[in-house]
């Protein structure tokens, strides 16, 4: 067929784009390549977003193509499909003939596809006396193969694209899991960083969410600056280590014996000369983690100041912070308060903090641990028996 028409069957309104867009298709006179009809799809699967198009648009797209005999866009061996409505939607998984419409009319906008509708509109060929096809009215696959080439340099970009998003994303979560280690480091030293918190927040919140490259771009530069800001906060040289003594193997000596010995006694005698404020059964009623750290599950004065002692370390309480505590209001209500901390550990944002600021009201006298066990007995025992002195 030498002529074919422009314009669509009915009165339907027609760009002035679509009709050049046709013009000039009819008109190029290059020599075309046959190509995979499946690989041009996949590449503008791809590159979708370059061309305007839907997933939806792409499903009668695939439709279409299956009517096309053979595995090539072949322009030597007609590139005109002529399926009925009925058949169409078959093949678009039950889509509707109104849906079918519209997903059509936008591949025509993409300039993907062309029309050559009849005189009456309807879709079909006529056939020579050796059965091949004169003329084909339907849909014409011709603008698809000419774009065939800007379709793969598309598809092509996107997977650079994607590529590139993806590695941003992976320098994002290594940042993000540097920052996150020297902030939590740095936050031993009592210092306050909320400003730094707050952002890494909002970027892990931004991380969750479909980037583009801009944006990951931007939130990798947020998260170098955070670094080095962080990685300038860190101290010269690390805390010395207390080296634990050289012990002998000798039967006669009993260095090993004497070490247990004066830790447990410290112990002992820092509950002995400071009298607890509150029940020990208070005690272990309210501070339910801290029985984690002790064997004998807070039976004995010792055991708490022991295991209060390992839980502020735990919880990244520095040990003069520890030491201050037990200074000020005493080795027993230092360990009541780190269990008292233990028990809300995620609403206290800096425990080394939150002990400080009570041992420097213990310095001044006005700090008790009664309340706190007993808002925390209120919390755990609403239901039970109230506390009574042991």
């Amino acid at each position: 067929m030498n002529d074919m028409t422009f314009a669509p069957f009915g009165r339907g309104p027609v760009s002035l784009g679509q009709l050049i867009a046709a013009r000039d298709s009819a008109a190029d006179e290059s020599p075309l390549s046959p190509r995979r009809k499946w690989e041009v799809f996949h590449d503008l699967t791809t590159a979708r977003a370059c061309f305007g198009i839907s997933d939806r648009d792409l499903s009668v797209l695939n439709a279409l193509l299956s009517f096309l005999p053979g595995e090539r866009l072949d322009p030597d061996e007609g590139l005109v499909v002529f399926p009925s409505n009925r058949s169409l939607s078959a093949r678009a998984h039950g889509m509707p003939e109104s849906t079918l419409r519209r997903h059509l009319a936008a591949l025509v906008r993409a300039g993907l596809l062309h029309r050559r509708d009849s005189p009456n509109g309807k879709r079909f060929a006529r056939r020579g006396d050796g059965g091949a096809i004169t003329r084909a009215f339907g849909f014409d696959l011709r603008p698809l193969l000419l774009r065939a080439p800007e379709v793969a340099d598309a598809a092509r970009a996107a997977r650079e694209a994607a590529e590139r998003l993806r590695l941003l994303r992976e320098d994002c979560s290594l940042l993000l899991r540097d920052c996150l280690a020297l902030l939590s480091c740095l936050k031993t030293e009592d210092r306050c960083f909320d400003a730094e918190d707050d952002a890494l927040r909002l970027i892990q919140r931004a991380l969750r969410r479909k980037l583009g490259l801009d944006a990951a771009e931007d939130l990798r530069t947020s998260l170098r600056t955070c670094r080095d800001t962080l990685l300038a906060q860190l101290p010269e040289e690390p805390e010395p280590e207390v080296e634990t003594p050289e012990m002998s193997g000798s039967d006669a000596e009993n260095e090993r014996h004497h070490e247990s010995s004066d830790k447990d006694s410290e112990s002992e005698r820092a509950a002995k000369t400071e009298g607890p404020s509150v029940p020990l059964e208070w005690v272990r009623q309210a501070c339910r983690e801290l029985k984690a750290y002790d064997p004998e599950e807070l039976s004995q004065w010792r055991g708490l100041v022991g295991a209060g002692q390992f839980a502020a370390g735990m919880m990244g309480i520095h040990r003069t912070v520890w030491e201050e505590a037990c200074a000020s209001m005493g080795p027993v209500d230092a360990a009541i308060s780190v269990g008292c901390i233990l028990e809300r550990f995620n609403r206290v944002r800096s425990p080394g903090g939150y002990l400080r600021s009570l041992s420097a009201k213990a310095r001044e006298g006005r700090f008790s641990t009664r309340p706190m066990v007993a808002a925390l007995l209120t919390a755990v025992n609403r239901r039970g028996p109230e506390p009574h002195h042991a």
